[in-house]
Order: structure tokens, then sequence, then C-alpha cells
């Protein structure tokens, strides 16, 4: 290579390099997720192993709601479930849920609402919230608030507080109001702490929990942090800040447990799966065997919290399990107990950005000094050995170094010099035309020709007809085969089919996979386009048939596909980039036709058509199949099963089955077993040999598994 053209390549891969540190160093919010993201895949691969622990979760379960009642109980039972597990010998309970509100069940605040009642009278009534605080003072309970930026009451801080080195208290996330419990019962409770986990978090899943939070002059504990401080009997935490930050905080101590945190005092979450040893149903607790329940609870720190999805208390977690925020306390207390901990240090983010530094400047010069395939070789080399050393970091020491920024960093710069080259000659110039060329169909290229303003981007709404046809099982057939055979096999069927899309005046959009998009009445209008989207999906199903008599694609047994047709709005138009784009459409209708030809798998027919095309299909063999909620709408969609064309639809045999049919789709599902059996044999009779396919949808219909 010339060395001035070199030179060239080697400022542009600088001058990338140095925007992509300069954006590293900003650390947008997108880059921090895409961060969080492996760090999640790591934890997936290794997920922290479950150790037997003194931590229980009694959970308040669907078994406990349907034994014990709806959800809130009355706070005497809340005292009984209390007093029981103080009878088994917990160490501390703790509870995952709200005590912000008066029992709506205790007698004295019923009858305080009843006009003409003597007050004397009401004053001897049971109040419910003062039973269940005579409980929770006669044993360690710790009690739950919740942040509430609309409030301006902060909970009572029942430990004390130490530091080491500066003043912690800008560290923690701000607490601007709490929800805290009663009065009555805040003052009963040995600790109170904050149950909200991350509240400022801006993901759905749970990476960390905040152990602390500040309104700047107090700070508030976690549920955990006291739930650890009230087991072992202490009355204070020690903060430490991190040396080289001021308003930090490096470690927490409560008792004998030290917990190494973020700056901002969260504890990093290395989940486990869940288990079910970890849970004891509040039913059981209640009613269960002593001998069984004593080992389970004594000695054990016990978190009450629930796992019921109509409580709203479901998490996700980095492993992408969908678990109760009771299981994250317990887990965050795991943690601690067994020192397992991750650690993202302070100097990750100096380390990174000299990573991200040093490997886009080593792969600029290789790929402007050497051959590509030497550059693509040695990025890929490095990209993985950065790969290997932040994974290695992971599994032995717990470290989160983040590996995806500078491989992103190495691609990035690799490909840009390379397409700097790849742009700065004649000859790859022209390689690009050529190219383009054939990415453009011969219709939109003759377009150019004659209008070369069409080649803009842009778009206009016109009425279309859409096809949506998909492979069955194409995923299995796959993995059967060889790639070559694959393609041969792919390369049969969609010329095979795809040439109907042009017999009919159709465009072929584009090849998905395994799938055809096409659609009618545009670029150029086309006249009852609804009718020949019609005919070519049948003529689609009348040649996919004679290929598999014949075995055409070497399978040895029949294939199936399916088709979605629907008739709408939509942008039709050049899109993508100035430089590379397509003529496409793009729009709701769109959308809906990849719907209705999913929900044919469902329905266990090959060719469903929407409402709106159905009404322009006046005599074609049509039935009814009811309105579906396809995935992602809103509002439910009326479909219909298209078997033939109008000579089909003047039969008697034809004639009897939309009869028959009818009847069927009316009164099925929701018949007795016995009628929806003679239901079901009756329009499968009704079919017979000439629509036989149909037997799977009045199977699925029966078994009310159509929705």
């Amino acid at each position: 290579m010339k060395l001035r053209p070199a030179l060239k390549a080697i400022l542009f891969g600088v001058t990338v390099v140095t925007v992509l540190v300069a954006l590293r160093w900003a650390d947008f919010s997108t880059l921090r997720s895409v961060r969080d993201f492996a760090f999640d895949q790591f934890q997936r691969l290794a997920p922290r192993a479950y150790e037997p622990t003194p931590v229980r979760i009694v959970d308040i379960d669907e078994r406990a709601l349907k034994d014990l009642g709806q959800w809130p109980w009355p706070r005497t039972l809340v005292a009984k479930l209390s007093s029981r597990l103080n009878e088994l010998g917990a160490a501390v309970v703790a509870f995952d849920v709200l005590f912000a509100e008066p029992d709506r069940l205790s007698p004295k605040n019923i009858m305080s609402g009843q006009s003409g009642v003597d007050p004397a009278i009401i004053a001897g009534l049971r109040d419910n919230d003062a039973v269940l605080a005579a409980q929770f003072a006669q044993q360690p309970i710790v009690l739950g608030f919740a942040t509430n930026v609309d409030s301006k009451v902060m909970p009572k801080v029942k430990a004390g507080f130490a530091f080491t080195g500066e003043s912690p208290l800008l560290a923690p996330p701000h607490l601007a109001g709490a929800t805290p419990p009663l009065p009555v019962l805040e003052d009963a409770a040995a600790g109170i702490g904050d149950i909200s986990m991350n509240a400022a978090a801006d993901t759905t899943v749970v990476r960390t929990i905040s152990l602390f939070r500040s309104d700047g002059k107090q700070l508030y504990p976690a549920l955990v942090m006291e739930a650890l401080r009230v087991a072992q009997g202490a009355s204070t935490y020690i903060i430490a800040n991190a040396p080289e930050r001021e308003g930090s905080i490096a470690t927490a101590r409560v008792g004998d447990f030290e917990v190494p945190t973020t700056s901002a005092g969260e504890l990093q979450i290395y989940t486990s799966p869940e288990r079910t040893e970890r849970y004891v149903s509040a039913s059981d607790v209640l009613s269960g065997d002593e001998a069984k329940l004593r080992p389970l609870i004594e000695g054990n720190i016990v978190l009450v919290g629930t796992s019921s999805a109509g409580l709203l208390d479901i998490r996700t977690t980095t492993l992408g399990q969908n678990v109760p925020g009771v299981s994250l306390h317990a887990q965050a207390i795991e943690q601690i107990l067994t020192k397992n901990f991750l650690n993202r240090p302070d100097w990750a983010d100096g380390l990174e950005i000299i990573a991200v530094a040093l490997l886009g400047l080593a792969v600029v010069l290789l790929t402007a000094l050497v051959s590509p395939w030497i550059a693509v070789t040695t990025g890929i080399a490095m990209s993985g050995a950065a790969l290997l050393a932040s994974w290695l970091a992971f599994r032995n020491g717990g470290l989160l170094i983040d590996p995806t920024y500078p491989v992103a960093t190495a691609l990035l710069s690799q490909f840009a010099v390379m397409g700097f080259r790849f742009l700065t000659t004649d000859q790859e110039r022209r390689h690009i035309r050529k190219a383009f060329g054939q990415h453009v169909s011969p219709a939109v290229l003759a377009r150019a020709e004659s209008q070369p303003e069409a080649m803009l981007l842009g778009g206009v709404d016109r009425e279309i007809t859409l096809m949506f046809m998909d492979i069955r099982d194409f995923t299995t057939i796959s993995e059967g085969m060889p790639p070559t055979d694959l393609v041969s096999f792919l390369n049969k069927l969609l010329t095979g089919l795809s040439r109907h899309v042009m017999a009919t005046e159709g465009t072929l959009d584009k090849f998905i996979g395994d799938s055809i998009m096409a659609f009618w009445n545009a670029p150029v209008d086309v006249a009852g386009h609804p009718v020949r989207a019609a005919l070519c999906a049948l003529a689609m199903r009348d040649t996919l048939r004679e290929m598999n008599e014949q075995d055409v694609l070497g399978l040895g047994r029949p294939l199936a596909i399916g088709i979605g047709l629907n008739t709408g709005i939509a942008c039709v138009g050049n899109m993508g980039a100035e430089s590379r784009f397509n003529y496409s459409a793009v729009g709701d209708a769109v959308n809906t036709t990849a719907r209705i030809e999913a929900a044919s798998k469902e329905l266990a027919f090959d060719i469903l058509v929407s409402g709106s095309t159905a009404e322009r299909l006046k005599g074609f063999a049509m039935l009814d199949a009811g309105s579906h909620a396809l995935k992602g709408k809103s509002e439910r969609i009326r479909l219909f099963l298209l078997l033939g064309d109008a000579k089909l639809a003047q039969t008697p045999e034809f004639q009897k089955l939309r009869e028959v049919h009818a009847k069927v789709l009316k009164a099925l599902p929701g018949a007795p077993a016995a009628k929806a059996k003679i239901l079901r044999a009756e329009a499968i009779k009704a079919a017979g040999s000439f629509k036989p396919d149909l037997k799977k949808f009045y199977d699925r219909l029966a078994a009310g598994n159509l929705t």
C-alpha cells in the first residue's frame, strides 16, 4: 500500500478512535445499559451457587391467600403469624410488606365510621393495629418503608451511624420522602428498612440494591441491612468512604459482616437460580407441624413477603427470571453471609478507557498497513483476548470489567478504516455501483432512469394488499440439512412460489430467511389487488402440493407453509439511507399481516385473510374463523380461512360445508364435551375429502384452543 493513502487511513482511524474514547469517557446511559447486559450474560454463564444459609422466606403465596383470605389480612392474623415465628425461634422477622394504613377490618375502625355510636363503646373495641404492635414489641421485628417522592414524611431511624473518613451523606440515592409504617407499629419495631431496592434504576432488571438512602442529613438503611443488624443485636452501622472519592461509600459494616459497595452504597446482586428451599408457605407456618417447621425457622433471618403475582411484587433478575421482590432481599443477605460478592472497582472505568484507546489504535495501524485478512484475523484475536480477560476476572475474582466497549471499538475502528480504504479507490467505487444494481429490482432501476427523483428517500401512504408467507417447522428442517443443501432447498421453493407474485402483478418486497413478503397496488395501481393477492396465495398452495407429490424438494415428506393476507394503508417508498435503500412498505398494516401469518399456525390452516381483505373477495370460497387477539394488537381481528376461488365456492360440497361450519363456529368453543365431539365430527365429515386439512382447525376449535 502507498504511504500517502496509508497515512490518510491512519489519520481517519485515529479520529474515529478519539471520538469513541470521548464517548466512553462521557459514559452515556446506552453504554451503561450495554455494559450491564454483558455482566448479566456473565452471571447467566456462571450464576452464584446456592449455599444453605440461615435465611428463610415466609411466603404469602397463592395457597396462603386461598387458605387465609385475600390480602391485606387482618392485623390480628399478621400478629398470629409473627407470634408463631417467634415461638419457632426466628432470629429476626423482617416484613417486605407495607403497614402504612390502619387495618380496615379492625372493629374499632369499622365502628368509628358509624353514626350514632357511643364514643365510649368505640374506645373499648379492639384495635387490630394495637394488637399487632403489642406482638411486635415482644420480638425482634423489622418493618419496611417505601420511597415516595410525593411525601414529606421520613421514617424513623432505629440505628446509629459511625463514619470513617469524610461524611458519606451525599453518596446514596436521595430520599425525598417515604411511606413509613403506622406510627404505633413503627414505634414497636426493632428496625425500619427501605424495601424499594434500587427504585431510581432506569431498568426493570434488578442488578443492585441500595443499602442506604439519604436526605442529605441522615442515612436510612435498607431492609436487608436492618434484618442483619437486628439479628445480631447490633446498634450501629460503620460506613467507610473510598479514599480517592469524596462523598462516597466503599464498605458498610454491620455487626460481624463487612459489605463492599459501589460508591453510592449499592450492593451488586450476584444472583443464584430460584430455589424452593428458600420458601415456607405462610399457610404452613400457621397450621404446620412444629417438628418440621422448627429446623426451617429456628435461628434464621426470616423475611415475610409475597410470591403472588396479583400483589405486584415481581422483579426480573440478571438471570432473566421473574421472582418475588422478597427473593432478592433474601439473596442479598445470602451474599453477605457467605461473603460472595461482585465488585466493580473504582479503577475499572480508567482501565476500560485505556483499553479502548490502545486496542483501537492497534487495530487502526494493522488495518491501514497490512492486508485486510491479516488485520481482521488479528483484530478478532485481540477482541477475543479482551473478552477472555474480562470473563476470567469475573469468574475468579468477582470483578466486573466491561469487555463490550473495547471490543466494539476495535470492530468499529477496523470497519471504519476498511470502509475508508474501500471508498477511496476507483475500482471499489465501481464495485459498489455494481453491487447496488444487483440489490435493486429492474423495475425500480427503470424508474430511476426516467425519474431520478424517485430514488430519493421517502414514501407515500397507499392502500395495498400485503402477503407474508412462512415455511412451517423450518428450524427442524434446517437442523437436518447441511448448509449447502439447505440453500438449494430454499432456492427451489422460493423460486417456485415467488413467481406467482410477479404473475399477479405484485411487488416482491423481500425474502426474510424462509419467508416471503410481497404486496400489490404499489408502486403502480393494480385493479382488484385483494383478488390478485388471493389468487397468488392459492397458486402457491397448488404449486407446493405439486412439489410435495413429486418430492421436488427432497424432504421425503410433505412441506407446509403459512400465508397471511391483509389490506390496509401503508407507507411505501424508498427506505433506508441515502447510500443504500430498498423499495418497501412499513406501517401497522404490515405488522398486522405478519401477525396474521403467525396466527395461521395457531389456527392450523395454511391461508388466513383479514376481514378488510375478505370483504373484497366476493364469491371466493372462505370460512369465518372468528375474532382473534393478535400479538401486539389492542383490538381483536376477524380472520377468514381461504379455501379456494369462486369456482370452488359454487360447488355443493363447499356450500354444505359453509352451512355446517357456521353452526359449528357458533356453538364452539364452550359446548359440553359430548356435544363438542358431535359437532366436531359433523364438521370434519362435511369437509371430507373435499378439504381434509380442516380437521386440525376443528380439533383446536373443539378443544377451546383458539383465542
